[in-house]
């Protein structure tokens, strides 16, 4: 079994030291879904809801969350974001809506809890908003699906 760098000799949590690091781009892709009521997918599409314009609400919340990872995620270092990008897309067949979010730097470690926490906000958003219409959405299968840069290289999901 590989050794966890989060892990200190002692097995207490710790933060992984990156200065020794090399310097690289960093590029992350992360995906998720919130199921929920077709009625309720169509008052989103149509700008229908009390709350106002869901998907740009979300995505600028997916950003925004991408940009604040280390004050959420205790051992996350703070890493200057060289972009964001959060596409948030209906889909008839869950149904619901689909978002995917890319994140990239220029640093010693990844992005890749940047993409995934963009993703869970802005579906965390989504479900905010659209609540008083579908208590019952779900959101899942939020997920990395790519990751490049680092001494690891590139990994993609199969």
């Amino acid at each position: 079994m590989a050794k966890l760098t989060h892990v200190g000799e002692g097995g207490e949590a710790k933060m992984v030291d990156v200065g020794p690091k090399d310097e690289t781009a960093r590029y992350a892709r992360a995906s998720g879904c919130i199921r929920m009521d077709p009625g309720t997918l169509a008052a989103i599409e149509g700008n229908q809801l009390s709350k106002g314009d869901v998907v740009t609400v979300a995505r600028v919340a997916g950003i925004l969350a991408a940009k604040r990872t280390a004050e959420l995620v205790p051992l996350c270092h703070p890493l200057p974001l060289t972009d964001v990008q959060v596409d948030v897309r209906p889909d008839r067949e869950l149904p619901g809506l689909r978002v995917e979010a890319t994140t990239k730097t220029v640093g010693r470690t990844g992005v890749e809890m940047e993409a995934i926490v963009a993703v869970s906000v802005t579906l965390i958003t989504v479900y905010d908003m659209a609540k008083a219409n579908d208590r019952g959405m779900v959101i899942s299968e939020i997920r990395l699906e790519e990751k490049s840069g680092g001494k690891s290289g590139v990994w993609t999901r199969r």
